[in-house]
């Protein structure tokens, strides 16, 4: 690794941390030549997973917009920052595994859809009236119907 500052190619690692989990490592080296000290990051290096829209278009796959679209269904509900960052790292964890490079947003929202089923009902309803397109009330009711037969089973 070069020297930032005096761009000698020789430095020594002292000291290397794992951070995010495991998925990045932080290292503190010191240049051999100048003497001073610099951190690094070593992250693994992943093909980015494409999302195929109902339109047709295909655009990366964006954490942060995931989890904007969850934040606002959850709303004024008592669903904590942790359980939605744990979702969206869940669905990401998922899609990175998988091994395929693209997705269908349909997949995508099903994912979605599932886990907030288990975690807030409301929060489940607003994200499937916008991700189901619900037309009418009618549409709405039936899947409010829906979900009310499948408690009911469960119980």
């Amino acid at each position: 690794m070069k020297c930032p500052f005096c761009n000698y190619t020789d430095t020594k690692v002292i000291d290397s941390r794992a951070q995010d989990e495991g998925s990045v490592i932080r290292r503190r080296r010191m240049c051999e030549q100048c003497g001073k000290r610099f951190t690094t990051y070593e992250r693994m290096d992943m093909i980015p997973i494409t999302v195929i829209k109902r339109n047709g278009t295909r655009e990366i796959f964006d954490k942060a917009k995931l989890q904007n679209g969850i934040i606002k269904s959850c709303n004024k509900r008592p669903v904590t920052a942790a359980d939605i960052q744990k979702l969206v790292d869940d669905i990401e964890n998922v899609l990175m595994g998988s091994g395929e490079r693209e997705v269908e947003s349909q997949m995508l929202g099903t994912m979605v859809i599932d886990r907030l089923k288990d975690l807030d009902e409301v929060a489940y309803v607003r994200f499937a009236s916008v991700y189901r397109q619900f037309t009418d009330i009618n549409s709405f009711m039936d899947e409010l119907k829906k979900m009310l037969v499948e408690k009911d089973i469960q119980e």
